[in-house]
């Protein structure tokens, strides 16, 4: 299995001081926590793409690069790239540029996106939210395949009359992931064009995505693609110290500061304390704890979803970076040795 991190470069008002850092201050920090990621061995570290203030990431493309010189081994990754608002051919050459600038690390998650802000930025009617995806996604993979390409052109994406597209990247092909929230129609569409998945679980019980997960196995498997090539990946939201109580009583405040924010924008709850518990607890979707309970817990999920990935979100909201460092060094140097070893790797 293969263990990572995600993040959205989350920029909130600090749970103790309510001071927000500067972005340059932010950005900073994520370089340090990705580049202690390489150093620790982890596999992929993922960033995602935002358009509004709580968030200092845009365009993932340009931090991976930046990320690209700086590490060694570690895999690149979107989580996501808004695919629907934006030009597949331009992600294509960015990601193209990143693989380049990393000898052939960087990857691809692409999503629809769970947040809206970037189609009316970019002029896209949210009444298309679908049809976009569906058919920048054709794009991109045709893209992918080889350097010229003939693009008949649709309702979302205009033709292209046999163009070379460059740069190529370093990689033969860009890792594409598909990345789902619940959907079962884009399980059936990640399994359907043979592409890995990446199964968010931020809310819920566990065990209600394992009929999605088994839909996504059944389809990938009738639609004759390499069992050899299958991978799924399990994103959860998380914290690790050195304790239970540290990680309970550390994540809480900006865990809670962020999903009551968007909540209000949803018309969810607020997220009270005995909510928060209920998550974190055993058989909840909440990764918060001890090294032990995380290795636990993951375990559990493997055992659920016999995922080949599993991604840790670790800073929902803003927690002070000396901890977010921290716990990518619980996770680099205690719970991913110990899962690969219970799950058989060497």
């Amino acid at each position: 299995m293969e263990i990572g991190i995600t993040t959205f470069a989350e920029n909130t008002p600090d749970s103790i001081t309510g001071k927000l850092q500067s972005p340059h201050q932010r950005m900073m920090d994520l370089m340090e926590e990705i580049t202690l990621s390489d150093q620790l061995g982890l596999d992929v570290f993922a960033i995602g793409e935002h358009h509004r203030p709580d968030f200092v990431v845009s365009s993932p493309a340009i931090v991976l690069a930046a990320a690209a010189v700086s590490t060694k081994n570690i895999r690149l990754s979107s989580a996501v790239t808004v695919l629907s608002s934006d030009d597949p051919v331009r992600v294509f050459q960015d990601f193209a540029h990143v693989d380049l600038l990393s000898s052939g690390r960087a990857e691809i998650m692409a999503g629809r996106g769970s947040f809206i802000e970037s189609f009316p930025l970019f002029g896209y009617n949210l009444n298309h939210y679908d049809s976009l995806f569906v058919e920048k996604l054709d794009l991109l993979i045709e893209l992918n395949k080889s350097e010229n390409i003939t693009w008949k052109g649709g309702k979302h994406t205009p033709s292209i009359p046999d163009r070379g597209v460059y740069p190529r990247p370093y990689q033969k092909e860009l890792p594409i992931w598909i990345a789902i929230g619940g959907t079962p129609e884009s399980v059936v569409r990640a399994g359907t064009k043979g592409l890995p998945m990446a199964l968010a679980i931020i809310g819920g019980m566990p065990e209600r995505f394992v009929p999605l997960t088994d839909l996504y196995k059944e389809t990938y498997k009738k639609a004759g693609h390499d069992n050899g090539a299958f991978q799924l990946a399990i994103n959860s939201h998380g914290y690790i110290a050195d304790t239970s109580q540290q990680a309970a009583d550390e994540f809480y405040k900006p865990y809670a500061h962020v999903m009551s924010k968007l909540g209000r924008e949803r018309g969810w709850s607020d997220m009270t304390r005995d909510h928060y518990e209920h998550m974190r607890a055993p058989n909840g979707s909440l990764l918060v704890g001890s090294p032990q309970q995380i290795i636990d817990k993951i375990l559990w999920q493997y055992e659920l979803f016999g995922n080949t990935r599993f991604l840790l979100h670790i800073s929902v909201g803003t927690l002070p970076h000396k901890n977010v460092m921290r716990a990518i060094e619980l996770l680099g140097t205690v719970v991913a040795p110990a899962v690969k070893k219970a799950v058989g790797n060497k």
